[in-house]
This record gives C-alpha cells, structure tokens and sequence, in this order.
C-alpha cells in the first residue's frame, strides 16, 4: 500500500530520493489506474505544498523549477498507468506556446508538466512561435485554452499580435487565452487583450481549471 500521506511530504519537502523509492515500490506492486490516479494526486498536493511555501518566500523560483522537474519525473513514469496519450484529458485541452521573438522555455515547460499532471491535454508550439501558429493549432485542436509565455519586453506585443489574429481568423470566441511570464501583470493582460494572466506556473494551473469550469 503507498503511504499517499508521505508522497506527498517528500514532494512538498522537494525530497527527490524519497519520491523515487516511494514511487519504485508503487510501480512495482502492479497497482491499478484508479491507485495510480490517487497517487498522482498526492504528488499534485504536494506541489500544492511547493507552491504555498512559494508564495510566503520560503522557496525561491529555482525550488519551482526543481518541484517541476520532479514532478515531470513522476507524471513519466504514472503516463502508462494513467492512459496519457490516448486522448483522455478530463479536465480539457491547452494549445500553449512562447511567442514571437522569445526563445525562453522553462516557465513554458513548467507549466505543461503541471498542467498534465491536472489532466489537461496540451499540445505544445515550441518557442518563438508566429501568430499564425496559434491559430493553426486552435483550428486544429478546438482547445479551451490558448496559452501565451514569454519573457522578454518585446514579448507583449507578440501575445497581442497572437490575440488579434485568433479574434480576426473567428477563433476567440471558443477559447480563452491566458498569458505567462514575468513581464506579464493586469495591466499587460488588459493591453494584450487576454482573459487571464499569471507569472507563477502553478498558479497558471489553477486559473484554466476556473475558465475551463466557467
């Protein structure tokens, strides 16, 4: 039986060796995929934990990173159990790309690992993406949501380049964009045009549950 209490400590305390040996002997005693679901949970309340210390300063922005390459880990090696790839994404499905003019890529992948490890299906542009990427993509995919990241300046006016053509190809309606990053805050979003902003992975998570629910 997995000790689910003590996942989800080592995952909050970032004890990587410990999550590994609890999710060996896991993997090891056949379990099943609604046993494995419960142990993806713990692993998400766990990250809960990363991001609440996160939040009130006790971890620092390369401790997310590190979370979210742990958890990347885990989610790997639960996928066979749990049917990733097969097209059951309960909780919806993210086009998500890094603009035009930006190549940065950790925050963008931070947030893919957690959001399939939040059962949403996303399919991922790659960085210094075009417009018309997004759009193809939104076409193709029908998602509920279109995320934009990007860290440098010149990001912002890319995502409001993005946002404009998904209006003007007829797409906007049907989904809700949401951007990342640390340039990004209220007034950026406002500017851009977006629905919802965020500069904090785990928290970006959280904000397509609510607009996916709405």
């Amino acid at each position: 039986m997995m000790d689910l209490e003590g996942l989800r400590t080592a995952v909050g305390e970032m004890d990587e060796g410990r999550v590994n040996a609890l999710l060996g002997g896991f993997l090891a005693s056949q379990p099943t995929e609604e046993e494995a679901r419960a142990v993806l949970a713990a692993c998400q309340q766990g990250m809960d934990i990363v991001g609440e210390r996160f939040g009130d300063g006790r971890y620092f922005v390369g401790d997310l990173i590190f979370a979210g390459s742990m958890l990347a880990g885990a989610v790997e090696k639960l996928k066979p159990l749990l049917g990733f790839g097969a097209g059951d994404f309960s909780a919806g499905t993210v086009v998500l790309g890094t603009v035009e003019g930006d190549i940065h890529f950790i925050g963008k992948n931070l947030f893919k690992t957690m959001a399939e490890a939040a059962n949403f299906r996303v399919i991922d542009l790659g960085i210094d993406q075009p417009p018309q990427a997004f759009c193809e993509a939104a076409a193709r995919y029908r998602p509920e949501i279109v995320g934009l990241s990007g860290l440098l300046s010149t990001a912002v006016d890319s995502m409001k380049e993005t946002v404009a053509a998904l209006t003007a190809a007829g797409l906007r309606k049907h989904l809700r964009v949401v951007i990342g990053g640390n340039i990004v805050n209220e007034e950026v979003c406002a500017y851009v045009g977006a629905d919802a902003w965020s500069n904090n992975a785990y928290e970006a998570v959280g904000i397509c549950r609510e607009l996916v629910e709405k």
